[in-house]
């Protein structure tokens, strides 16, 4: 009969504890009016309870703190702090101890130990100290290995090690849309505007300390986010800075192109890189989360090469009478002459007066032509003008523009009653 030997206890103990802040400690007032049956009784152990606030029993929260009682959630862009303490238990004295702490995420494999140098000797109830910080990068399950060898008295190494697992959780939704600006009708260097709407997704309070936008190299950025009151610089969100569970702020931001970028169109309406948001936030006692989000990108806006904008439109016309408009063509290649031919589609209320499908001529790169256009309304009340097509002959590729611009269109009686 074989008979396996007993298992060898390790000299050393290892014990792993997370650093977080204390909290508040909370308990739950229980009281009765005095004409009931108890009396002053719950009142009086409310007041000899040292845990309470004196004159303010009844409020939950006390004038403690409470160390944590369990590992906790921990969210992304918050720092994990650990202490990792190994013990000897024994009553002999052990040599090289080497402990090592190593971060496993689903991507890679962390060393965080301050030192990688073996202790040369332990004795007998003394223990070895270390406080690890890492800040957390990535979501999802981490496990922290920890690893502890050492050489006995009579020259056997031992070794063993512990898993610590937890999940690493998102703290904030953040999303994002772009508004591309026309501050001027005959420029493509045109302003971007940024919403950003940060939704704390988290169970406790956030305050949000600080959320900025670093632009990329070709924008300055003007945040859009305070008013002046008094001479005074104020924000929009009040006095109190504090985002409850599950509540969502949104955050306005104004991209100009630079000085040196703004002269060069071809380049600058083909930038989709617009920078990165930068979100810094402290919750329990003053815990401090950061997270950058990954450079922010937008789709360029669709003038392709040939660009159509409004010089002049008007804001009411009679219906079924015709009406002018003026549009600017520009040629937004560098390197590229076009040859266009303009077609004018009719659609369900809008009418185009003219040829459709006659030449514009030649058109050189960077330059522009003025074209006037005559159309009517069938249709009253507030129509959207559309169905121009611009046609490169040199490519074979067609432009469309649809909804270019709005018009009020009312009764021609209407129109002279006023």
């Amino acid at each position: 009969m074989e008979v396996n030997p007993p298992k060898q206890e390790h000299l050393l103990a290892l014990k792993v504890m997370r650093l977080t802040k204390p909290t508040l400690f909370t308990n739950i007032p229980v009281t009765c009016e005095e004409k009931d049956l108890p009396g002053d009784l719950f009142n009086q152990l409310m007041r000899d309870d040292p845990s309470t606030v004196n004159g303010a029993e009844i409020l939950m929260l006390g004038e403690m703190l409470t160390l944590p009682q369990n590992f906790g959630n921990i969210f992304l862009g918050e720092t994990f702090s650990s202490y990792i303490s190994v013990h000897n238990d024994s009553n002999q004295v052990v040599k090289d101890i080497l402990v090592k702490a190593d971060l496993q995420t689903s991507s890679q494999r962390l060393n965080l130990s301050a030192s990688n140098a073996a202790v040369a000797e332990l004795k007998p109830d003394c223990c070895i100290d270390d406080v690890i910080h890492h800040e957390v990068k990535e979501i999802g399950t981490h496990i922290l290995v920890c690893a502890v060898s050492y050489t006995t008295q009579g020259g056997e190494k031992m070794y063993f090690r512990k898993f610590f697992k937890f999940q690493v959780l998102k703290p904030l939704d953040v999303k994002t849309k772009f508004y591309n600006a026309e501050s001027d009708l005959s420029s493509v260097t045109d302003e971007v505007f940024l919403e950003a709407q940060i939704q704390n997704i988290t169970t406790s309070p956030m305050f949000m300390e600080k959320v900025s936008l670093e632009p990329s190299i070709m924008y300055n950025v003007a945040e859009l986010n305070s008013v002046s009151q008094a001479g005074e610089c104020v924000t929009t969100f009040g006095s109190r800075a504090y985002l409850q569970p599950m509540d969502t702020r949104q955050y306005l931001y104004c991209l100009k192109p630079k000085k040196e970028f703004a002269e060069k169109a071809g380049i600058i309406k083909g930038v989709t890189v617009i920078g990165k948001l930068d979100i810094v936030w402290k919750t329990n006692l003053g815990e401090r989360g950061r997270l950058q989000t990954s450079q922010l990108q937008r789709m360029a806006p669709g003038y392709g090469d040939v660009r159509l904008s409004l010089e002049a439109i008007p804001d009411t016309v009679n219906l079924e009478e015709p009406f002018h408009i003026t549009c600017k063509i520009t040629n937004c290649s560098s390197e590229r002459t076009m040859d266009l031919v303009l077609e004018m589609c009719n659609t369900n209320s809008i009418h185009w007066c003219g040829i459709s499908g006659r030449q514009l001529g030649k058109l050189h790169p960077s330059s522009s032509l003025c074209l006037a256009l005559t159309l009517l309304s069938s249709v009253q009340g507030l129509q959207s003008v559309s169905g121009l097509r611009l046609t490169d002959t040199f490519l074979k590729r067609t432009y469309e523009y649809d909804d270019i611009a709005q018009v009020c269109v009312v009764s021609s009686a209407i129109k002279v009653e006023s």
